[in-house]
């Protein structure tokens, strides 16, 4: 699977709410099919039809514990997602800052201006003009 279909694959299953808060509840720690289910009012069966999603996108991975069948979340499957954004947020935050740049520059010379064009008044001139 190359990369561009693997990320599709997780963000189209991170899209789903109930994945993500699978995959928050997850973050704290491997859980059982019937742990995932609690917190939420649907069935057993779609529980695991959103882990069989997860779990297709790359994102989760079951083991056999005997009896129990644990969900695991696959902390480098979050970590490429991860990197995915960074670059792109990274690239947003240049140009905001370039941009920050820009306006402060045009802020200060806009004060400049407007402080040229003021005129000045003396403590005499404004004594004078108390007294008309």
């Amino acid at each position: 699977m190359d990369s561009d279909s693997a990320l599709d694959r997780a963000f189209a299953a991170l899209a789903d709410p109930v994945r993500r808060a699978i995959v928050a509840r997850l973050s704290r720690g491997s859980a059982t099919l019937g742990e995932l289910a609690e917190p939420f009012d649907i069935s057993l069966q779609a529980v695991s039809k959103h882990i069989t999603v997860l779990e297709e996108a790359g994102l989760v991975w079951r083991t056999r514990e005997a009896q129990r069948k644990p969900v695991h979340l696959d902390a480098a499957a979050l970590e490429r997602l991860t990197a995915w954004i960074d670059r792109y947020r990274l690239d947003a935050e240049r140009a905001y800052r370039r941009l920050d740049v820009v306006l402060a520059a045009s802020a200060r010379a806009e004060a400049s201006a407007t402080a040229a064009q003021t005129p000045r008044t003396t403590p005499t001139t404004r004594t004078k003009e108390k007294e008309s």
